[in-house]
């Protein structure tokens, strides 16, 4: 998957599939490109589709691996292109989540959802000696015997 094919897609569509809407995704690409050394190798990727790898990365959670064959590169590729668009975009003010002191200060109008994800026990037998099934020696068989 390029971001050929994926720039025809509807508003809806391109939403459902990066998490951003496009405004957002462009404004992405303005501050990865403007990171962007020009020199050296090319490469295989365009910046587009490095942003779109790693949303996409971030988005569904799969593997690198899985990534990696989507979009026709390596394990490392994919590896290297997140660290450097994650790197890219936390440098720019713009994609800042607000700190500590703003989540305290009460101006944010946060919605909180609790979710209970505490551990249950599991009911196991207890083990003792007589559970197991006690083998004698001679019904061991040994090497070289039948």
């Amino acid at each position: 998957m390029r971001f050929i094919e994926v720039c025809d897609y509807k508003e809806e569509q391109f939403m459902r599939l990066t998490g951003v809407k496009r405004g957002v995704f462009e404004m992405m690409v303005e501050v990865v490109s403007g990171s962007h050394r020009c020199f050296g190798r090319p490469r295989k990727l365009s910046v587009e589709d490095q942003v779109l790898l790693s949303l996409c990365y971030w988005r569904e959670y799969r593997s690198q691996f899985h990534v990696a064959s989507s979009f026709g590169v390596s394990e490392a590729t994919v590896c290297r292109t997140v660290k450097k668009v994650e790197g890219a975009l936390l440098k720019d003010k713009r994609f800042h989540l607000p700190g500590k002191k703003a989540l305290h200060d009460g101006s944010l109008d946060l919605t909180v959802i609790v979710v209970d994800a505490s551990e249950q026990r599991i009911e196991r037998p207890q083990k003792n000696s007589a559970a197991a099934t006690p083998v004698r020696k001679k019904a061991i068989p040994r090497k070289g015997q039948s």
